[in-house]
């Protein structure tokens, strides 16, 4: 019989202990300056009485995608409120948004190095492809070993599982824009940060915006996992309903983010195809 065993899990742990030790002043300001920002977030959308925000979503809506769909968001809101989730769809929201703007924070600025440098295109790659295979609750484990349970270890696990589709789709639409433009540009006197702000940044907008739609997407859903690190918010209506085999309340939870996932996904996809038009005439 053959003894061999590798400690895998002693060592990731005994790592986790080292970085943890050395990195906790940074680790603790950073935890405040999310969770800061978590409930900044979530004021705003407390703040004024449900009828305003409904008002106020649906005109925002209206002004940026379509009348139809701003009737959706304005019935999906009032949907929430008659359901009784109303504090706990903010509470998704505001961590869903709160992922997004970090995700596109880091995102953005690395897709942008990709598409300019292919020595990063390569290192960043494999990260990428490496982050996209891992099944999503793995994502937990380290964000609660480093910011304990709570929302801002929800966070951090959401902007790490959203970033990948804003790195590849930002360093996408960059690489796919006429290098005939770019020389046009270039031949008019640009440098190449002049180059990359007017022409190429502008060229991939609808393909950035494809992967700012889908960094919504993925924290939308990774803020529902989350809810077993105590995320809060619709994840955790779930969540109790499969603990306490309730049906019902299930149903109102699973209802309420299909809501919130086609109200974001058809806005996000409308300013796209809005700014494609934009750019087409």
């Amino acid at each position: 019989m053959i003894d061999f065993v590798i400690p895998l899990a002693d060592w990731v742990n005994a790592g986790f202990k080292v970085i943890s030790y050395h990195l906790s002043p940074i680790l603790r300001s950073l935890s405040e300056i999310l969770e800061v920002l978590i409930r900044q977030f979530e004021s705003i959308l407390l703040w004024p009485p449900e009828a305003v925000l409904m008002a106020l979503t649906g005109l925002i809506v209206w002004r940026l995608a379509t009348p139809r769909l701003a009737v959706f968001a304005v019935l999906g809101f009032l949907a929430a409120f008659g359901m009784g989730v109303w504090e706990e769809t903010m509470a998704t929201i505001a961590l869903a948004l709160s992922g997004t703007a970090v995700s596109l924070l880091f995102g953005v600025p690395l897709g942008i190095l990709a598409s300019q440098n292919n020595m990063a295109e390569r290192i960043i790659r494999p990260v990428l492809d490496f982050m996209q295979t891992l099944p999503s609750f793995v994502y937990l484990i380290p964000a609660v070993m480093f910011f304990g349970m709570g929302k801002v270890a929800a966070l951090v696990a959401t902007m790490i599982f959203a970033m990948p589709p804003a790195v590849r789709l930002t360093n996408l639409g960059i690489r796919e824009v006429s290098g005939e433009m770019v020389e046009a540009a270039r031949a008019f006197g640009s440098n190449r940060w002049q180059t990359l702000m007017d022409v190429q940044l502008p060229l991939a907008l609808p393909t950035i915006m494809a992967g700012v739609n889908q960094c919504i997407m993925m924290s939308l859903a990774m803020t529902v996992i989350a809810s077993m690190i105590g995320a809060g918010g619709l994840g955790l209506v779930v969540l109790r309903s499969m603990q306490t085999l309730d049906i019902g309340m299930g149903a109102v939870g699973g209802i309420s983010i299909v809501i919130l996932a086609i109200l974001l996904d058809r806005l996000t996809e409308t300013i796209s195809r809005k700014q494609k038009a934009g750019r087409d005439i």
